[in-house]
């Protein structure tokens, strides 16, 4: 018989599947379903322990023979931009910052589908419909925002891109209140967690992703929370390399939150007897203890 209190959430396991990040590997999840009065409280605590939330779900990595995947965050206080990002910041100044209520748009679902089908054609959401997509956004129990970047056309090294032949004609208004990115955001109450971003990927120059990462940093502290939670990083990933780039990184690695260091000295390759039994994982899981 399985006894389990009241208010304690059930952990489950996925089934395996290739790993998005690393060739030939496949990747599990832990979850469990986020919902109640309880949700916030749950969130705050195992986004500490490195879990991410997607909707209605809260989940860690859990592979039977890899732990590469390490959640990461920026100290806030302790950040300092590199002369790259100074240049980025200046370079984006034209950009606006629009902070909305977790709603979606089909301005932001047409933004979304070029960035997947630029991006990540061959990836696990590359067939996601508008419906699907606004679940995305919308089904969220906890305190969400969507961060919104407006600005003109031509950004970056100031080159105008190809404009699709279904966009607005250039010059005007309209021109220059082009979405040009946007980030779902979780208010968490040590930070704000990036939980999914996209962007106009014919704007190369103007970097977009590493922009919405340095304007949460400036959010943040603004709003005196202490972290910016990026989701994961991996080494041996080209698609996580741009992460190690900040300074004030840490990652969670071994239970605990550590600073990266030298990016070089983790290595993605483990012992297959390294990785604990799934039983004693959740064993280890901290719960936020009800009042």
């Amino acid at each position: 018989m399985r006894h389990t209190l009241p208010h304690a959430p059930q952990f489950y396991v996925t089934a395996p599947q290739p790993c998005p990040y690393l060739h030939g590997r496949a990747e599990r999840k832990l979850f469990t379903a986020l919902h109640g009065e309880n949700a916030a409280e749950l969130n705050n605590a195992l986004s500490r322990q490195g879990f991410r939330r997607s909707q209605n779900v809260l989940y860690r990595p859990s592979c039977e023979s890899c732990t590469a995947c390490m959640s990461a965050r920026i100290r806030v206080a302790d950040f300092t931009p590199s002369r790259t990002q100074r240049k980025l910041i200046r370079r984006n100044a034209a950009l606006r910052r629009l902070s909305t209520s977790a709603w979606a748009t089909e301005e932001q679902y047409e933004l979304f589908r070029h960035y997947l089908d630029h991006r990540h054609a061959d990836g696990g959401m590359a067939d996601m419909d508008i419906f699907e997509f606004a679940a995305m956004i919308e089904e969220t129990p906890v305190k969400s925002r969507v961060i919104e970047y407006r600005g003109p056309r031509a950004l970056g090294d100031g080159q105008k891109p190809a404009a699709p032949a279904d966009s607005a004609p250039a010059g005007g208004k309209a021109a220059e209140d082009h979405l040009a990115a946007v980030c779902l955001t979780d208010v968490l109450d040590d930070g704000l967690s990036l939980v999914y971003s996209f962007y106009d990927p014919d704007l190369r120059a103007a970097s977009l992703g590493s922009h919405i990462i340095l304007d949460h940093i400036e959010l943040a502290r603004s709003a005196g929370l202490p972290y910016v939670y990026l989701g994961y990083w991996v080494p041996g990933s080209r698609k996580m390399d741009y992460k190690a780039r900040f300074s004030a990184l840490e990652i969670y690695k071994g239970g605990v939150w550590q600073n990266i260091g030298d990016p070089e000295n983790h290595n993605s390759e483990t012992h297959p007897l390294s990785v604990d039994p799934i039983v004693e994982q959740v064993a280890r899981i901290s719960l936020p203890q009800p009042e």
